[in-house]
């Protein structure tokens, strides 16, 4: 077991690992959906219609999309975290009102809810010291002094 002190040294390189794997993970899941075209567009935007969203389905898929291909980009440079996490957390809890809306079960849910607590944690951290909103903020620090 690794102890306390240690522990806090690694906890940016363990923050940086999960940014880089959850990004790739999404990147990949955000691919077909970003570059699929109208109909795959459309297909993923109908998921809104359990929230009572009935226009612009194919608006949404693409945003969607958008959402998780920059997404995980956006994850793995620690760039534009915040609302990176925020915006992935929205897709998520999207992704499982549409499962429990259909009826599907448990397994077909499970993960999407599994990614919204992620996200939410997220929120809640941050991207850790090896990030590019990290670079940014210490840049801006040193340029006002």
């Amino acid at each position: 077991m690794i102890n306390k002190r240690k522990r806090n040294e690694f906890r940016d390189a363990g923050l940086l690992i999960l940014r880089f794997g959850l990004g790739i993970m999404f990147i990949i899941h955000g691919y077909p959906k970003m570059f699929g075209g109208p109909e795959m567009w459309a297909e993923v935007g109908t998921a809104v219609q359990y929230l009572g969203i009935d226009f612009a389905p194919m608006f949404f898929g693409f945003m969607a999309g958008v959402t998780e291909f920059f997404g995980g980009i956006f994850l793995i440079a620690g760039l534009f975290f915040t609302p990176t996490a925020f915006f992935l957390l929205i897709v998520m809890l999207v992704a499982t009102i549409q499962d429990l809306g259909a009826g599907d079960s448990f397994s077909s849910y499970s993960h999407s809810i599994e990614m919204a607590i992620v996200f939410l944690s997220l929120l809640l951290i941050d991207p850790g010291k090896y990030s590019l909103d990290k670079k940014l903020q210490e840049k801006r620090r040193r340029s006002r002094y």
